[in-house]
C-alpha cells in the first residue's frame, strides 16, 4: 500500500484529539464516525502507512452487521484482493456500505460547506445551528466544524485566550461577543476618519469664502419720462399756462 501523507505541520503530535466512538453499522452515525476518523488520522496518523490507517479505523468498527463487513474487508486486505490508495478511499467505501441516511448525509455536507465570510457572527451561528440539526454532528465534532467555518481572526483569539471555550454553547456566545466588539471598534474608526476628513475640508471652505468678490458695475438706466396730457406743443412756440376769467 502507498504511504500516508508525509508533509504538513507536526502540530497534531502534541495536541489532544478525541478518538471516534465505536461504530456498529448504524446508518445515522456513519457521518459522524467518518468525520472523527478523518480528523484523528489527519492529526495523529498522517505519517503512517495507508494500511495502518485503514486497520486503525477498522479497530473501531464493532458489533452487529458491521462485524461481518469488517471481517470481509480484512480477508480481502490479507489476500491482496483489495488495496486502498488512501484512507479516504477506504472511508468512502465504508460510507457507501452503511450510509443509508440520505437526509443526514446532505445535512452533513451543508454543515461542512458553511463559512462565516462577511456575515455577522449571529447570522453565521443561526445558519450553523440550522444545518447542524439532523447532521449527526455533536460534541467536539460539532465544535471542530464551527471553528473551521468561523473567520480566522476570531478563532485564533478564542483558542489563544487564557480559558478557551470547552462547549459549543461557550463557543457561540464568546464568538458573538468578540464579533460585536470588533464591528463596534471598526464603526468608531470610520466615524473618526469621517470627522478628520470633514475637519480638513472646513479651512478650504473658509478660504474660498474669504476671497474678494468680483464687482459688476451696472449702467444706470434713465428715469422713464412722465406721460403728458393734452395736445403736444407746437414746435417753436413756448407753451404757457393761460387762466381765463369770465365776468
Amino acid at each position: 500500500m502507498a504511504g500516508g501523507e508525509a508533509g504538513g505541520s507536526n502540530m497534531g503530535s502534541y495536541m489532544e484529539v478525541a478518538k471516534p466512538a465505536i461504530f456498529n453499522g448504524e446508518a445515522g452515525k456513519v457521518g459522524g464516525f467518518i468525520t472523527a476518523c478523518r480528523l484523528f488520522v489527519r492529526m495523529k496518523l498522517r505519517r503512517s502507512m495507508v494500511e495502518e490507517q485503514v486497520q486503525w479505523v477498522l479497530s473501531y468498527v464493532q458489533g452487529g452487521l458491521a462485524d461481518v463487513w469488517k471481517e470481509n474487508v480484512m480477508e480481502k486486505l490479507e489476500s491482496g484482493e483489495v488495496e486502498y490508495e488512501s484512507v479516504e478511499e477506504f472511508l468512502t467505501s465504508l460510507k457507501k456500505e452503511f450510509g443509508g441516511g440520505e437526509e443526514e448525509s446532505m445535512k452533513a455536507v451543508e454543515l461542512r460547506k458553511l463559512e462565516q465570510g462577511g456575515k455577522t457572527m449571529e447570522e453565521f451561528i443561526q445558519e450553523f445551528k440550522r444545518a447542524a440539526r439532523g447532521s449527526g454532528y455533536e460534541g467536539w465534532l460539532l465544535i471542530e466544524e464551527f471553528k473551521r467555518g468561523m473567520n480566522g481572526g476570531i478563532q485564533r483569539k478564542l483558542m489563544e485566550s487564557e480559558n478557551p471555550p470547552t462547549s459549543i454553547e461557550q463557543w457561540y456566545w464568546r464568538a458573538m461577543a468578540l464579533d460585536r466588539n470588533w464591528r463596534e471598534s471598526r464603526r468608531k474608526k470610520e466615524r473618526l476618519q469621517r470627522k478628520k476628513e470633514l475637519g480638513e475640508e472646513a479651512p478650504k471652505q473658509e478660504q474660498r469664502q474669504s476671497l474678494p468678490q468680483s464687482v459688476v458695475w451696472q449702467r444706470r438706466q434713465p428715469l422713464p419720462q412722465q406721460a403728458t396730457t393734452g395736445p403736444a406743443p407746437i414746435e417753436g412756440v413756448e407753451r404757457t399756462n393761460v387762466v381765463v376769467v369770465r365776468g
